[in-house]
């Protein structure tokens, strides 16, 4: 019998633990098993390119492979692998449009979520719609709107993908709503 299937029995970090001490492909292709199919769904949502996102998903596990004893499990090993797509992708996109992410003040207060009303008219809107403005926007905005919405992630978990704090992420979430209905006004204000 295949050590193999006695891989796939593990836990993530069981697994992951394992693969630290004794790096192999056929064991790590378990792992790729496991999530290939959440990364490329992951870099779709971002990149909104098929071919690009198959691209990137190989990038990505490469990098994985490359760096997994860097993993210190201190969070999930999906949340980590969640962060390494995240930021892989928005730098291929930073490289592609040429363009700086403008980082906001952790310190800023934070406004409940809850109370933006613009939560409640993103829920509302029509999905084709909704796609268009996911395309139109900044794909910083498009990330984290797709980590809370698509994703459900907490904001909590939220912060630990972009390694932030709570505020930063409440601040973030609100202005990313705010253009996101910005853009639909202007994408859709005229016979909609």
């Amino acid at each position: 019998m295949s050590k193999v299937g006695n891989e796939s029995a593990l836990s993530d970090e069981e697994l992951v633990a394992s693969l630290q001490q004794r790096m192999d492909a056929e064991r790590f292709g378990v792992l790729y098993d496991r999530y290939a199919e959440r990364v490329f769904q992951k870099c779709i949502g971002l990149t909104r390119d098929r071919d690009l996102a198959k691209d990137l998903t190989h990038d990505i596990f490469l990098k994985v492979f490359t760096s997994l004893k860097q993993f210190d499990h201190r969070a999930k090993f999906g949340t980590w692998l969640y962060r390494v797509t995240h930021n892989y992708c928005l730098d291929h996109l930073r490289k592609q449009q040429r363009h700086k992410e403008v980082e906001l003040d952790d310190g800023v207060a934070g406004h409940l979520v809850d109370d933006d009303p613009n939560e409640l008219r993103l829920m509302g809107m029509r999905a084709d719609r909704l796609d268009q403005v996911l395309a139109a926007i900044d794909p910083t905005d498009r990330a984290l709107l797709l980590m809370k919405y698509q994703d459900g992630l907490s904001v909590k978990e939220i912060q630990e993908v972009l390694e932030v704090g709570e505020s930063a992420v409440k601040m973030r979430m609100m202005r990313a709503r705010e253009r996101a209905m910005v853009c639909y006004h202007e994408l859709f204000s005229e016979g909609a």
